[in-house]
């Protein structure tokens, strides 16, 4: 039994000058476990030495919906043609339709688009007290239903009864009309006004308001009422317009 002692402390000591032999050459951390460095005595047992290594901050993943901003269309753009249906009813519309209103809100929308679905309710306030005030609405889906089915004709009437939108939901299958507007987000709005017998010109295309889905601000719709209230007094409309945000219109794929 007396040699045990001596067996310990020669382990330790063997041990420690192994320690001092990876402190000078700092290669050696690098070595396999398997050698008789990578083990040292202590009166619990043999414990495996613990490696220096960097702790890098944990990060957490989060996923964003791709924002996307409406350009620059040019105040005093005239309103392009369309001829669209309407997935709930089977009508179809033209902008010929709207002739005899003194304004023209035209509305790029979806179903599935986080940024809509946090303007949906107050989209159809504003518009159910606009129009009582001679404003002629119109929304329009162009997302492609090969990426986004969920933003098909038959989900869009199914959004229409929803939410009770009291203006025509159109679908824009070939994304013509999207492309003719210029427009790239939904939402994205584009105010039109007419002068009498004058083609509608546009004379804004801005946000609904500062609110967005992460920045809990309340929705107010004022940006866009104030531009309303503007046109339909015959108030000229501000030209200091903040773009809208949103998600991505939904590009057919190429091919």
């Amino acid at each position: 039994m007396a040699g045990i002692p001596t067996a310990a402390a020669s382990s330790v000591a063997v041990c420690r000058r192994l320690l001092a032999i990876e402190r000078s050459f700092p290669a050696m951390k690098y070595l396999s476990s398997s050698t008789s460095s990578s083990k040292c005595y202590s009166s619990g047992g043999w414990n495996t030495l613990r490696r220096r290594t960097t702790m890098l901050p944990s990060r957490k993943l989060v996923i964003r919906a791709s924002r996307v901003e409406s350009e620059g269309v040019s105040l005093g753009f005239r309103a392009p043609e369309f001829e669209l249906p309407e997935p709930l009813t089977g009508k179809v519309w033209k902008l010929d339709d709207f002739d005899s209103y003194p304004a023209l809100l035209v509305m790029f929308i979806c179903n599935h688009c986080p940024f809509v679905k946090h303007l949906k309710h107050d989209i159809v306030k504003l518009s159910n007290f606009y129009m009582k005030k001679g404003l002629a609405v119109v929304a329009i889906s162009s997302n492609s239903v090969t990426t986004h089915p969920q933003d098909g004709p038959d989900f869009m009437a199914q959004d229409a009864k929803i939410f009770k939108y009291p203006f025509p939901y159109l679908y824009d299958e070939s994304q013509d009309v999207a492309r003719s507007f210029g427009a790239v987000c939904t939402p994205e709005f584009f105010l039109f006004k007419k002068d009498g017998r004058r083609p509608f010109e546009l004379v804004y295309h801005g946000q609904f308001d500062d609110s967005r889905p992460s920045n809990n601000m309340r929705v107010t719709g004022r940006d866009l009422s104030l531009a309303i209230d503007s046109v339909l007094s015959g108030q000229p409309v501000s030209s200091v317009q903040k773009p809208s945000v949103g998600c991505s219109i939904k590009w057919k794929p190429e091919g």
